[in-house]
């Protein structure tokens, strides 16, 4: 699962990112019409409008400020995340897992420790900041979708590592860089990107 990440705009592999997405012509009609500007700094909520890697309609790699969160049947922006295990057949993905698929540039996400306490209730615990091993940015794989004119992305969930399972039971796909391009490209098959996932990640104590 995820449901918050950390943007650094001063970080050097983001800033260029963060000053495309704020000069996009897209990054202002959001502002017009959600009276909500683009966050590229500090945590990210569900619902906030954020950079995310996507081609344009000539192929090439595009920054686009995205919104995070797909409306359900009820028109309520409820769904967040997307299971690799159901997005190629699930109704509400399989279109964009085949062709929309998107990056979200992140420094590091978080998660909270979820455990059963003794009387056999689901509590939750500390906050963590997980990031890949070696890596400064977080290149999350997500899916997106163009609703009522603006595009919406979630972020694919697979299960976790065995290091991971003891804070949680779901844990954001991760690629390294060299597999953007291949990631976003339509023509591509996800399923054979999927292997490339970076799953050796550094754990450390989050503030609340």
């Amino acid at each position: 699962m995820c449901t918050r990440y950390a943007l650094e705009k001063d970080l050097p592999e983001l800033k260029d990112i963060i000053d495309s997405v704020s000069r996009s012509l897209l990054a202002k009609k959001f502002l017009d019409t959600h009276a909500r500007p683009i966050v590229t700094d500090g945590e990210v909520r569900p619902t906030d409008i954020v950079p995310v890697i996507a081609p344009n309609s000539k192929g090439v790699r595009t920054i686009y400020p995205m919104q995070w969160g797909y409306l359900n049947k009820e028109g309520k922006r409820t769904l967040f995340n997307a299971r690799i295990e159901t997005a190629a057949v699930k109704q509400t993905f399989k279109d964009s897992w085949q062709y929309q698929r998107c990056i979200i540039p992140a420094s590091y996400y978080f998660e909270w420790q979820h455990f059963k306490s003794p009387d056999g209730k689901e509590k939750t615990g500390d906050k963590f900041a997980i990031q890949p091993a070696g890596y400064t940015v977080t290149w999350l794989c997500g899916l997106y979708r163009i609703e009522n004119g603006y595009p919406v992305f979630v972020v694919l969930t697979k299960e976790p590592t065995v290091k991971l399972s003891q804070i949680h039971d779901r844990m954001p796909v991760i690629l390294p860089a060299d597999k953007i391009d291949e990631w976003i490209n339509p023509a591509s098959n996800p399923a054979d990107i999927l292997p490339f996932a970076l799953e050796d990640v550094i754990i450390e104590k989050a503030d609340q």
